[in-house]
């Protein structure tokens, strides 16, 4: 049975959240197979899972480290967005189309700043208590 629903078609409350995760899942699937930097935003999300396990961060900590590497998880997806209708609109050189990219790109980068900052806030100290 195929939850993708026509244009127009009615459908009940369930297969409707059933047709919208499914669009979710498609698009962190994209992500995850034509985007090199999602790969990586991932791979840092695990690595900070597993460095706050084992420093026993605050729960406070997890908050706010998990909240920056997300966002920028979130910022690519929606960077992808930008960059696929920019390509959906023209495939010829637009200086436009260059600022939308940009942008889109910038957001991504200031998001991975911050979450950065966050986690060395975080982390810095118990590696600091590492090594006294």
């Amino acid at each position: 049975m195929d939850l993708i629903k026509q244009k127009g078609e009615k459908v009940g409350p369930v297969k409707d959240v059933l047709h919208k995760f499914k669009y979710s899942f498609q698009g962190f699937v994209y992500c995850y197979t034509h985007e090199t930097s999602f790969i990586f935003e991932t791979i840092g999300v695990i690595g900070i899972i597993i460095l706050g396990i084992i420093f026993k961060i605050t729960f406070m900590q997890w908050i706010f480290s998990l909240l920056s590497m997300l966002l920028i998880m979130e910022i690519e997806f929606l960077n992808t967005a930008i960059e696929a209708t920019v390509d959906l609109v023209t495939k010829e050189y637009h200086p436009l189309a260059k600022i939308a990219k940009d942008c889109g790109s910038a957001s991504t980068c200031v998001a991975t700043f911050m979450a950065l900052i966050v986690n060395l806030i975080i982390f810095v100290p118990y590696f600091l208590a590492l090594f006294k």
